[in-house]
């Protein structure tokens, strides 16, 4: 015998339609919220005028190093204190946009390479391999321990220049020092800022 079939009008047909949207919703609700998809990480917005990002917002600051580093300050040059994750803020004379960064971090912080390649990345450069790494470094000796240096210039008319030095602390943290801004100031700064490295000491 043939099947019989169940006819319902339009408009219940539409109704259980709807009902068919709404528990395959459910379904979703329950499937997102027993396995919810991790965030990706928020890209850094550059900031204004070229210059890198600052290192700060709304990432905790790391604990305070125990052996804080220490300096000459070079004359003429000022010296702001930090907050969050910077340590100090120091700015040599004269015109243009520059200022020398200082950050501590716990450990290595990611690792020599990783470091290097956000730091070109933050002034528009490829990333480099190992290789290049090592014939790009160059050394400081410093009463702190040796310091690697690094020093980049980004391409195109408005020309960024960051000279970076790193050294490892006793207590496993890492410093960063880094000199970025305009092309012309940075280069009349960095004679004094490779100075400003053999001064560092941790007391």
């Amino acid at each position: 015998m043939p099947t019989p079939s169940l006819r319902l009008p339009s408009g219940a047909c539409a109704a259980l339609a709807a009902g068919a949207i709404l528990l395959t919703g459910c379904d979703r609700d329950q499937v997102s919220r027993s396995a919810p998809v991790p965030a990706s990480p928020a890209t850094p917005m550059p900031a204004p005028g070229g210059m890198p990002p600052a290192m700060g917002g709304e990432v905790a600051p790391p604990p305070a190093p125990s052996s804080p580093l220490r300096w000459t300050l070079p004359k003429g040059w000022t010296e702001t204190p930090g907050s969050g994750m910077r340590f100090a803020t120091l700015n040599p004379p004269g015109p243009g946009k520059i200022e020398l960064s200082v950050v501590c971090l716990p450990g290595q912080a990611g690792g020599e390479l990783a470091n290097v390649n956000r730091w070109r990345g933050q002034i528009g450069l490829e990333p480099m391999d190992e290789k290049a790494l090592g014939t790009s470094r160059q050394s400081v000796k410093s009463k702190a321990g040796a310091v690697a240096v690094f020093d980049f210039t980004s391409q195109g008319q408005a020309q960024t220049r960051m000279i970076v030095g790193s050294l490892t602390a006793k207590d496993g943290s890492t410093w960063f020092l880094k000199l970025v801004g305009d092309v012309a100031p940075v280069g009349k700064a960095k004679p004094d800022f490779m100075r400003y490295l053999e001064t560092l000491r941790l007391d």
